[in-house]
């Protein structure tokens, strides 16, 4: 088995989409790959492979760039649960049917 095993094919695209769209990003603020680079710490060649979406490049160096671009929040929404439908419909699945109050905790009428 190699070292780095073939990522699935829709993680490769969507890496290069979001390669795609920093660079697109970046290029729509006018802002020059040197400058870009030296704003998020990194060298030029990783801005590069960012653009290119190259998975080998760390989560940091996609996150700083997303920061300098001002898109941070975007990389906050990406495992939002308030999206993450399977999940939602999974849990609602474990709901209990009934809920039963334990004699201690119910509360008289008259009150």
């Amino acid at each position: 088995m190699s070292k780095n095993p073939r990522l699935p094919i829709p993680v490769q695209k969507a890496l290069r989409r979001l390669g795609k769209n920093i660079c697109d990003a970046r290029r729509r603020r006018r802002i020059g790959m040197e400058l870009m680079s030296e704003r998020a710490g990194f060298s030029r060649i990783t801005l590069s492979k960012i653009e290119k979406g190259d998975p080998s490049v760390s989560m940091r160096s996609y996150a700083s760039a997303l920061f300098v671009l001002g898109m941070i929040d975007h990389l906050v929404k990406l495992a939002d649960a308030s999206h993450d439908i399977v999940g939602r419909e999974l849990e609602e699945e474990n709901l209990p049917k009934r809920i039963k109050i334990p004699q201690g905790n119910k509360v008289e009428e008259n009150e």
